[in-house]
């Protein structure tokens, strides 16, 4: 049987109503989801954010259902080979945690590592042509020399041409899914689904059982923006999932190339547009995206991913370079998301912030937001 850490932070996530902004709440509080689920009324109502519906969630019959779902559901996890990944866990992919609205549980199966020093994201639409299959092939050869984990999100057209692209190049891919593990949606992508199973991996944030409801799928959508150092738009009508994920990674302060295709056809109508506005850089050649990406500059340490630091390690304790890395990161932070961000509790980082702005490495903005100066 896995942690007993981990089996209360599943059960964390279980319970209705306990959405992420919260469970970081209550874990910046409690320290542990074990210490959260036994904290008695009185202390958790002390907690803000938390009301009375939400302490009888905490402290009522949900608490057992959520424990014994937790309890089956770590059980099949270990028994087929999936990861539940905890945002506190050191397996959690590094640029998800830089997203504010980032799930704090995921379930992984497959050998690649979410934190490989390149990642690419490849959307588009589901009524994809043959030149977004041309596309497609062409931009996975050419980055090639990289060797970037390739991710989108297991759907029909351009999704599913990426990652059989990426297998056929021998390229590790995983697929986003909008589904439980255990349900690989659309069947007729099984087949893929095993080989990404073998090579590369399946990631969701629904637990087991999970079917394709289809307000998953674009909540799905910020997990393929957030995982990715870029994302290329292959193929995208006027409107669809390719460009509400485009439209996520520009939130997330993450580029986003466009392929440009024919006047007038209505599968590249999307990624014109995004050209048009400037809200995409124009793919042509390997070379823009290296250039966009600087993929030229080795700026990330062998197998991990690290954002680009300004500041010696050396010069700091562990913990204030934690926080120095997430606003590296981010123009600016505030104290609650830096407390999840960084893995540390929310008094500490509070007195970690005071001393570094006396040191005159951060500066104090108003509504408790922190900036580097």
């Amino acid at each position: 049987m896995p942690s007993d850490d981990l089996y209360h932070e599943l059960a964390l996530t279980l319970l209705p109503g306990i959405g992420p902004q919260l469970t970081r709440q209550l874990m910046s509080y409690g320290s542990s989801a074990k210490n959260v689920l036994n904290l008695p009324p009185g202390k958790l109502q002390r907690i803000p954010g938390v009301g009375a519906a939400t302490v009888k969630i905490l402290t009522g019959p949900e608490r057992g259902k959520a424990l014994a779902q937790a309890e089956t559901s770590l059980r099949k996890a270990e028994k087929e080979g999936v990861e539940i990944l905890f945002y506190t866990s050191k397996k959690y992919p590094s640029r998800l945690k830089l997203i504010p609205d980032a799930p704090v549980l995921l379930y992984y199966q497959g050998p690649a590592d979410l934190n490989a020093p390149k990642t690419l994201a490849l959307v588009g639409t589901r009524q994809a042509t043959e030149y977004g299959r041309e596309q497609t092939e062409r931009i996975l050869k050419g980055v090639l020399p990289h060797q970037p984990l390739i991710i989108s999100g297991l759907a029909y057209g351009i999704d599913i041409m990426a990652h059989r692209a990426a297998l056929q190049e021998g390229l590790a891919t995983v697929g986003v899914m909008a589904t439980g593990l255990d349900v690989i949606y659309p069947a007729a992508h099984r087949k893929t689904a095993e080989k990404m199973r073998e090579t590369g991996g399946l990631l969701t944030e629904f637990p087991f059982g999970t079917q394709p409801d289809r307000y998953n799928f674009p909540q799905r959508n910020r997990i393929i923006a957030g995982l990715a150092d870029g994302t290329v738009v292959v193929e995208a009508a006027a409107k669809g999932g390719a460009l509400i994920t485009a439209e996520l990674a520009l939130g997330y302060d993450r580029d986003v190339l466009a392929v440009p295709g024919p006047l007038g056809a209505p599968s590249s109508e999307g990624c014109n547009a995004l050209i048009k506005s400037n809200k995409a850089s124009l793919y042509q050649e390997p070379k823009d995206l290296e250039q966009l990406l600087n993929w030229d500059a080795a700026l990330h340490l062998p197998g991990k991913f690290q954002p680009p630091p300004s500041y010696l390690a050396a010069d700091f304790t562990a913990d204030e370079f934690a926080l120095l890395t997430v606003l590296m990161a981010s123009k600016e932070a505030q104290m609650d998301d830096l407390a999840w961000k960084a893995q540390l509790p929310i008094h500490i980082v509070a007195s970690l912030l005071l001393g570094l702005e006396f040191r005159g490495v951060v500066r104090a903005l108003p509504g408790k937001k922190f900036v580097l100066i």
